[in-house]
């Protein structure tokens, strides 16, 4: 018939549902499905609805029964009307239902923000599409939006995602609608406001950021995050610095507030003077001497060694990252004199140099000039303030 086509291959059948099925047709199209099964035994069933314009609750039970007749059965290339459809009457928590995803190009948008997973580009004067580096991201992309709405619903001012779309070239993205919205970057690219200011409105959604409470269960805990990486150093560092990098990381009481996780001027957007956050996935709670050393990273870390790393990574010169850098910490710490606040930046290096150094190797850097140059610089780093340092609290 011609609502059902099927394939086999590798003991999985491949059903391809067409058309509008309803209480007329759902009869013919179930025996369509089961002499499709009767002549090729599956121990899998892929529906593909990429043809399938409709169906009504007498396609929802060949669906049911074909599910309980093999369980491993999954529905691929559902349009959104088809997907509210499922959605609506439970199936997406039945089995498993994959969405069919509008393609869209980003060759030659421009690059709004930049995280640790992925990019923003501007796709239009009203739209930005965050790409992701992973190109089998879709669980990342449903864990980000979860997050994002986790933290909407906290009062944490965040641009939610409102679809997800497939890149051409390999990838997915997700797409927000920002109208009118500049990163806090371009703000200083362009002149159109200066260091200080972006400081103060960058500083004030942090500390907004960092005062609200989530539950432990609902993102990642960044004390284990930082633990990670002091285990990986125990082969890169010199025993009594290993031992110590550990022993302070763990001393770090547990923290419920949230934290971004990479926080800088590129994830950052202001929009009709009101700022919002676009990279979410890194979301996760902790002591903020974790995210003070994500920011360290981002202004200075990653750019000590060659300073045009930072001219590429946020758009400014490495200089005025530097006094970013250090105008933020002194609006953080409203009133604290430059001795506490070189003494939280030591605290804040001792983990961003851990962090540095542990991506470093783990993405090939000790066999590459530039990576040897980074990863003795955050060596050397370590060894002269890991002496220095008894607690990471402030």
């Amino acid at each position: 018939m011609n609502n059902v086509k099927y394939s086999f291959e590798n003991e999985t059948l491949t059903i391809l549902l067409r058309g509008h099925i309803d209480s007329a047709n759902a009869q013919e199209v179930e025996s369509a499905i089961d002499e499709a099964r009767a002549a090729n035994p599956a121990k899998s069933v892929i529906v593909d609805c990429r043809d399938l314009t409709y169906t009504s609750s007498a396609g929802l039970r060949v669906i049911l029964r074909l599910k309980k007749a093999v369980p491993d059965t999954k529905l691929i290339n559902v349009s959104s009307e088809v997907y509210e459809i499922l959605d609506m009457t439970g199936f997406t928590e039945m089995m498993e239902i994959q969405k069919a995803y509008r393609k869209i190009s980003v060759e030659g948008c421009e690059v709004i923000g930049q995280g640790a997973n992925g990019k923003v580009y501007r796709i239009d004067p009203d739209t930005i599409v965050k790409v992701y580096l992973n190109p089998d991201s879709l669980p990342e992309i449903h864990r980000e939006r979860e997050l994002a709405r986790t933290a909407f619903v906290l009062g944490v001012p965040t641009a939610i995602p409102y679809d997800v779309v497939s890149i051409e070239g390999g990838g997915y993205g997700s797409v927000f609608e920002l109208l009118n919205a500049t990163s806090f970057a371009k703000l200083l690219i362009n002149g159109e406001k200066s260091v200080d200011e972006v400081a103060k409105m960058s500083v004030e959604l942090l500390k907004l950021i960092h005062s609200t409470v989530v539950k432990p269960d609902s993102m990642p805990d960044m004390r284990d995050v930082a633990l990670d990486w002091a285990d990986f150093l125990r082969d890169h560092l010199p025993a009594d610095q290993a031992e110590k990098l550990h022993d302070l990381i763990a001393a770090v009481p547990p923290d419920n507030h949230m934290m971004h996780g990479d926080y800088h001027i590129k994830n950052v957007m202001l929009q009709n003077g009101e700022s919002l956050l676009i990279d979410m996935d890194t979301l996760c709670h902790g002591h903020p001497v974790f995210e003070l050393a994500s920011m360290f990273n981002a202004y200075r870390g990653y750019g000590e060694t060659d300073h045009s790393v930072t001219q590429s990574f946020l758009g400014i010169p490495y200089e005025m990252a530097t006094e970013f850098w250090r105008k933020s910490l002194h609006l953080y710490f409203d009133g604290a004199n430059e001795e506490t606040l070189n003494e939280v930046e030591r605290k804040a290096q001792v983990v961003g140099y851990a962090r540095i150094m542990r991506r470093s190797i783990r993405r090939n850097g000790l066999n590459t000039e530039d990576g040897r140059k980074l990863i003795d610089n955050c060596r050397e780093h370590l060894s002269e303030l890991l002496p220095q340092v008894d607690s990471l609290l402030f």
